[in-house]
């Protein structure tokens, strides 16, 4: 690194991170908060947000979206149609990338790349086509890179975002039922080889059932397991 400022990311339950620059950028990603039981009550946001990162469609990831994103002034980051769905709702400045796709936002590189999930978005007119599922890999001016999988199944290609992008911490669904457990989060972090996991998408509903415990169990020797709860931040 060339700063000895740091990264920090803000666990806020379920798969909601915040991610807060050396350079102050502020980046939400998926904010689920109203309805999420795991959201700490007494947590507020930062007054300025760069960007908002959505990886899917689904509720538990997107609901707070325009809401947030109207009270910030904030852009939304999502895939072309989920974007197109948003801007819907009324959010002024969207992004509509896709897989592959980079976007720079103060001293962030986001890159939209793979996940394997159903992505349909859900209100009163029905079930909405918006695009497939994404994670981002966040590469920090002068800092680590970051790897948010958003919802997942482990898949082969994971090795390519290693060989790419060599992401230093990855937040990983460990849950289980609508994303990979543990066993299938260690064979992930394998593939990724980064230094640090940060487990998402736990614990926030009954099906929920895997811990950063029983992922600590599984990983190869020199991947770190952060064994942390909502509102707990990590620094890199």
């Amino acid at each position: 690194m060339t700063t000895t400022a740091k990264t920090r990311i803000t666990w806020l339950g379920h798969a909601t991170v915040l991610i807060q620059t050396p350079k102050g950028t502020n980046l939400l990603i998926d904010p689920f908060i109203q309805h999420n039981p795991k959201y700490p009550k007494d947590f507020e946001l930062p007054s300025k947000l760069d960007a908002i990162l959505l990886t899917h469609g689904h509720g538990d990831h997107m609901s707070d979206a325009a809401p947030v994103a109207k009270e910030h002034g904030t852009k939304v980051v999502a895939i072309y149609e989920l974007a197109d769905y948003i801007a819907g709702q009324g959010v002024k400045e969207t992004v509509g990338m896709n897989l592959g796709g980079t976007v720079t936002i103060g001293d962030a590189a986001v890159t939209m790349v793979d996940a394997k999930h159903s992505s349909g978005a859900q209100d009163e007119k029905g079930v909405h086509y918006v695009g497939v599922a994404a994670g981002y890999v966040i590469s920090i001016e002068g800092g680590p890179v970051l790897y948010h999988a958003g919802d997942t199944c482990v898949f082969g290609d994971m090795t390519l975002i290693h060989q790419l992008y060599k992401p230093t911490v990855a937040m990983l669904p460990i849950g289980g039922f609508y994303t990979m457990d543990p066993k299938e989060a260690a064979f992930a972090s394998g593939l990724l080889k980064p230094e640090v996991i940060l487990p998402i998408h736990w614990g926030t509903f009954p099906p929920l059932v895997g811990t950063p415990e029983q992922l600590a169990a599984l990983v190869e020797p020199g991947a770190k397991v952060v064994n942390w709860k909502p509102g707990d931040g990590f620094e890199a």
